[in-house]
């Protein structure tokens, strides 16, 4: 597929200045994650300046791309299982339940990274999700992901601080 091609989950988050996923944070990690079948898909490459101990990938960071890229996940398959484009309504905002990350071994800083989602259950506003973090092919880290819905357009919004 060309890149070009690719329908990014984080095009179709209108307002969105999340450090990790958010298009309108110009300082921020500008994640991109995009279907590859039943997996969500990740690819970035990090800077100097997000490295832990020299050479090596913050944590932090690392635990910022899995949930940025599993509550993106989270709202494109409740998208597709509705059968709709990420660009129609009604719009959905997920938010992290549970993120519980595993580090398997040191991450280089210096290669891209690539992050590869599951969602394995559904149960109303809860996506529970599993993601693999890869580098250079190794798999560094896996977590377990619950994101929630706290937003829909098309209910009643209230004093939700999720809204447009």
């Amino acid at each position: 597929m060309n890149p070009t091609d690719k329908k990014y989950f984080q095009n179709h988050m209108p307002e969105n200045v999340c450090f990790g996923c958010g298009i309108l944070n110009d300082k921020g990690l500008q994640i991109k994650s995009y279907w590859e079948g039943d997996e969500s898909v990740c690819h970035w490459q990090s800077k100097e300046h997000y490295h832990g101990w020299s050479d090596l990938m913050n944590g932090g960071i690392m635990a910022t791309l899995i949930d940025c890229h599993c509550m993106g996940t989270a709202m494109a398959h409740a998208y597709r299982e509705e059968g709709r484009e990420l660009d129609t309504l009604p719009e959905y905002r997920y938010a992290t339940g549970t993120l519980n990350v595993k580090y398997l071994r040191p991450t280089s800083n210096k290669h891209p990274v690539e992050l590869r989602g599951l969602v394995l259950e559904v149960k109303g506003k809860k996506t529970v999700m599993h993601c693999d973090f890869f580098c250079q092919g190794e798999k560094t880290a896996e977590a377990e992901v619950i994101g929630i819905r706290v937003f829909d357009s098309s209910q009643e919004e209230g004093d939700n601080v999720f809204k447009s």
